[in-house]
Formats: C-alpha cells, sequence, structure tokens
C-alpha cells in the first residue's frame, strides 16, 4: 500500500528518536485530508497520541511546543521532504516525484484491492461472518421499509468480503405466524389462482386487505387460528398452500433484488425454526428464566432488580411460539459455526431488538456481544412518488428510474446511450444510495427527489457522472500506461490533491470497518470526485505533450479505478455512459 511505505518510512525514523518500537507508531500517523484553502503537508503524527500522560489537562501550548522539539531533532531524507509542526502534530511532506510514483504504482498493481491490503488491517483475524438483513414479510409486495436494511446489510457483506473475510448473506424472512392464518382464510374466500401466477404479490396483498376487514369478526378470528393451528400441525393441504406463498413471494423478491443489486446466499425464515423454539422455551426454562403471567403467556425478566418492570413475551398462552422466540434458534445455530453474526433489524422493531440482545446472552458465551452485533438505522422521511404516500419499493424503484431518465434526456451533454434504461435504473439507484448513506445510519432523513437526484453536488449523480466522463477520457485518448511514466509532469498544485486523496483510502475503509458506517466512505468518494472535476478542468490532456498527457492519463485512472472500487462497496455499479 502506498501510505503504508510512507508511514513505515516516517515510524521508523521517529522509533530512533522517541525509542518506542514502529509498529506502535504506524496507527498514530494519519494522512492529512486534503485543504482547498491552502497546501497541507501528507502526514502528520498527533503528539497526544504517544504521550503516555495523554490527559486532557495537558495545554495546547505544551503541545505545540513538544511537537516543535521533536520536529527538531528529525531530519528530511529521500522519502520525506519538509518537517514541520503544527498546533500538537509534526506535519511529513513526501518527496512529490516520490509520491506521485508510489500512488499510481500502486493503485496500478492492487486494482479492486487498492487499500484493503494495508498494514492497517494486518491485525484483524480473516473470520466467517454472517450478516442478516432485508428479512421482508413474505405475501406482501417488498414494502420501502424494508429499503434501509437491505442496502446497509449490502454494504456490510460487501466491506467484509473485500477484507478477506468468509461471509454468509441470509435473508431470514417472516414467514410463520397468525398472520398467515389470516391470509390462509382469504385466500379461501378471494384468492384467484390465475392471478396468483400471474402478479402473485399484489394479489396476495389484495386478498390480505380484503380480509382484514372483517379481522375483528369472531368467526374470521377461528377460521384463522384453525388455520394457523394446521399449519402448526403440518397439514399437508394448509402446509402446501403456504409453501405455494412462500415460493411465489421469493421469486418476486429475487427480482427486486436482482434491480437492487443484491443477492443471498440463503433465504431462511421463522419456519425453519419454529419447532426449535420450543427448545428455546425449554432452555429458558431449566434455566429459571421463564415465568407465567395471570394470563397464562410466557415472559422473561429482563429488569435489573428483577422486579418484572421490564420483560419479554415469548409464549403465547397456548403454548405457540413467537417471532422473538423463533429468531434465537437462528442465533444459536450459526453462532457456533462463525465468528460474527450481524443483524440489520428494522427501527420498527426497537424494543424487540432490546429484547433480543438481552436474551440472547442466555445461550451461553457463544452469544456474546462482540460475536452478534446489532445495527440499527434511523427512518426514511419525506419519500413520496408522483402518485403520493410511498408504500412499495418497487414504486420507488420505477420512480427514480423514470425521473433518471427524464433528466438525461434533457440535458445537453448526455451522450447516446447503447441502454438508457438500465443506465438510468444504475444512476437513479446511486442517488438513493448516497442520500441513504451521507449521514449516521442511526439517524432518521429527509428524503428529497429534486436532491437526490442534482447532477451537480455531493450526490450519487454525480458520482456516476464523474466515473463516466473519466472513463470517457480514457476511451477516447486510449489506454494510459504507467510504463516510463514522467512523475515529474505531476507536480501541480491539483494533481498533487489527487494524489494526496488517494492516499487515504486505506485509512477511509479501516474506519468504516470499525464502525460499520458507509458515510466515510461517500465523504471520501464525493471529495475525490470533485477533485478529479478539478483536475481535469486545468489538467487536461488533449493538446498537450505526449509525456504530460500519458502521465496526466494515469492520474485520471488511478482516480477512477479507486471511485469505482468504492462505489462497489456501497452497492453502486459505475456505469461507462452518460
Amino acid at each position: 500500500m502506498a501510505a503504508g511505505s510512507f508511514r513505515r518510512n516516517i515510524a521508523s525514523q521517529l522509533s530512533k528518536v522517541l525509542d518506542l518500537p514502529p509498529e506502535n507508531l504506524i496507527k498514530s500517523i494519519s494522512a492529512v485530508p486534503v485543504s482547498k484553502k491552502r497546501h497541507v503537508a501528507d502526514f502528520q503524527l498527533s503528539i497526544a497520541s504517544i504521550l503516555e500522560d495523554s490527559s486532557s489537562d495537558c495545554l495546547a501550548q505544551d503541545l505545540h511546543l513538544q511537537a516543535q522539539q521533536l520536529a527538531e531533532r528529525l531530519k528530511c531524507d529521500s522519502v520525506v521532504s519538509e518537517i514541520s509542526a503544527g498546533p500538537g502534530t509534526v506535519n511529513f511532506t513526501i518527496n512529490r516525484e516520490l509520491l506521485a510514483k508510489t500512488v499510481l504504482q500502486q493503485v496500478w498493481k492492487d486494482g479492486s484491492e487498492y487499500g484493503v491490503k494495508s498494514e492497517l488491517f494486518s491485525t484483524v483475524p480473516r473470520q466467517k461472518a454472517v450478516v442478516e438483513f432485508s428479512s421482508p414479510n413474505i405475501a406482501k409486495k417488498f414494502h420501502i421499509g424494508h429499503l434501509r436494511s437491505t442496502l446497509i446489510g449490502n454494504f456490510i457483506a460487501n466491506l467484509k468480503v473485500a477484507l478477506g473475510h468468509e461471509v454468509v448473506r441470509i435473508n431470514y424472512l417472516g414467514d410463520w405466524g397468525m398472520q398467515f392464518g389470516l391470509l390462509g382464510v382469504g385466500f379461501q374466500s378471494f384468492g384467484n389462482k390465475e392471478k396468483l401466477k400471474s402478479s402473485p404479490l399484489q394479489h396476495l396483498f389484495e386478498v390480505y386487505v380484503q380480509i382484514n376487514k372483517s379481522a375483528e369478526d369472531e368467526n374470521t378470528k377461528k377460521l384463522a387460528k384453525d388455520f394457523f393451528r394446521k399449519l402448526e400441525e403440518h397439514d399437508e393441504q394448509t402446509l402446501s398452500i403456504w409453501k405455494q406463498f412462500r415460493d411465489l413471494s421469493i421469486e418476486e423478491y429475487i427480482r427486486i433484488y436482482k434491480r437492487l443489486g443484491v443477492h443471498f446466499d440463503e433465504y431462511s425464515g421463522e419456519s425453519f425454526y419454529q419447532e426449535k423454539a420450543q427448545e428455546v422455551l425449554k432452555i429458558l426454562e431449566d434455566k429459571g428464566l421463564l415465568q407465567k403471567t395471570v394470563k397464562g403467556t410466557g415472559v422473561v425478566d429482563l429488569s435489573e432488580k428483577k422486579d418484572l418492570s421490564t420483560v419479554s413475551t415469548v409464549m403465547r398462552s397456548d403454548g405457540t411460539s413467537l417471532y422473538i422466540t423463533r429468531q434465537l434458534p437462528t442465533l444459536e445455530c450459526y453462532l457456533f459455526s462463525c465468528y460474527c453474526y450481524f443483524l440489520i433489524e428494522n427501527p420498527a422493531l426497537k424494543k424487540h431488538c432490546k429484547c433480543f440482545s438481552q436474551l440472547k446472552y442466555n445461550f451461553g458465551p457463544a452469544a456474546s456481544p462482540h460475536r452478534c452485533q446489532h445495527v440499527s438505522f434511523g427512518l426514511i422521511q419525506g419519500m413520496k412518488t408522483r402518485r403520493g404516500e410511498v408504500i412499495f419499493l418497487e414504486d420507488v424503484l420505477n420512480e427514480v428510474r423514470s425521473r433518471m431518465l427524464q433528466n438525461m434526456t434533457s440535458t445537453k451533454t448526455t451522450k447516446e446511450l447503447q441502454d438508457p434504461v438500465e443506465t438510468a435504473e444504475k444512476v437513479g439507484l446511486a442517488a438513493l444510495i448516497i442520500q441513504d448513506f451521507r449521514g449516521l445510519l442511526s439517524s432518521d432523513y429527509q428524503f428529497c427527489w429534486d436532491r437526490a437526484l442534482q447532477s451537480r453536488g455531493d450526490t450519487g449523480v454525480f458520482l456516476q457522472y464523474t466515473h463516466a466522463r473519466l472513463h470517457s477520457l480514457e476511451q477516447m485518448h486510449g489506454n494510459a500506461e504507467l510504463t516510463d511514466v514522467n512523475v515529474a509532469c505531476l507536480l501541480e498544485p491539483d494533481a498533487i490533491s489527487v494524489l494526496q486523496h488517494l492516499l487515504r483510502y486505506d485509512e477511509v475503509l479501516y474506519r468504516s470497518s470499525q464502525d460499520l458506517q458507509p458515510k466515510h466512505i461517500v465523504s471520501y468518494l464525493l471529495t475525490l470526485s470533485h477533485l478529479a472535476a478539478v483536475a481535469h478542468k486545468t489538467l487536461p490532456v488533449k493538446g498537450s505533450a505526449p509525456d504530460v498527457a500519458q502521465a496526466r492519463l494515469c492520474l485520471f485512472h488511478a482516480a477512477r479505478s479507486v471511485l469505482a472500487n468504492g462505489m462497489k462497496l456501497l452497492g453502486i455499479t459505475p456505469v461507462t455512459q452518460m
């Protein structure tokens, strides 16, 4: 890794002066973010990070004085051309030609693995991880409420795979429960086999709406309970109807997931573990944790004082299981065969998450907090189509594709495309993903169509436009060749800014890998796109001397390569034309 070789050189010199092992200093040396206003160094060492007593009482002027004293003891060499002291930092500027040569060579050599081979990840063990996400309810159209879980889970799985982990992507479907008793009765009354084949989820949705009108009717309740009881007793005819609903639902979901660029290794669900749920109840009972209420329901006391102020209901009065009871065996099953389990949970299940988090630790050390991690997220607010309030995800995907196609058609710079509809779909999806990932995942955010689809500014459309523009530049002037590149032609400030930013990529990946927040990568890619856009204007390839043109082409190739890598981690497919 380019940044790695420079960090090691700086750490080696620091270790001699500070009498500390170089490996202890590596993570204290960070690449400096590019500044539009002023020239910045390439790396900096925070004095506070290496002090044995780095208490908050340490005055800023003391840190600055120590930085000055340390900078005076260090010497420039063939790698570091300038050393200076800042507010509590020692700053290092890399020899400009060496910076250009090393960064370009590393991007070229590592390709899609640029950044992930960094020594920052050297102590991170490669292990098996399960990512459970999306989890829609079968026999219902894919609701917009499942979009965030799907995008976030896909990002986490992509990141883990890129970092060398063995990842299993699980879709834990809501495919069991009393609602299927109601739906079964509804289908017997209002179902149409032809409509079920032609538009399965739409028809089942219509059936569910119809039967819900009489859901409070005592006769309907009785019929629904009887249907679900037969389902739990594995009645052949009842199971056949349920299985048809499940299979048709998965077929429809796979089609939607394909549009999102998402795939799963396994479609699991409550039905897989409904029998094991009884084993869970037995374990809780044996541990003395299961208590009966006056109504006959089974609860687990989760309160600190054990005064039943906080309980989780795990069993109905008739002894049948609930959603939370059926989910625990899933966790137990996978935790004994993998190291980490990431559960991307719907915010509407916040209380369930809290109860689940406490319950899971009753299943032994395998379910420790280090091995099972909930990734919660906020709500999308204000998402409407032209027809009004959004309910279904496919409506959103169709809407964003339609709006993007309209925008592309009305833009003079849009090139003639082979498949404009497919391009509009990919660009539109990038717009959705970037607007979703710009902030903290736990925060709610206000969706805005106009802001999301802007071709300029911090949007997914701008990322796609930048990638397509850089790809077009390479196509127009021939693919860049790194051999015999004259790096002395890349000493302009705008070229240096791009190179400095490319240096930081491994640190950004490391930060996202630690807190599972995509916003760090989003911010990095947006800055890279803005820097590339400026460089595209000030460093023309066309009309330049051959060695200058070749060097600049290599620079733009490196920027496009890293941009594409980051976009793919986020779940975006880069387009080559717009």
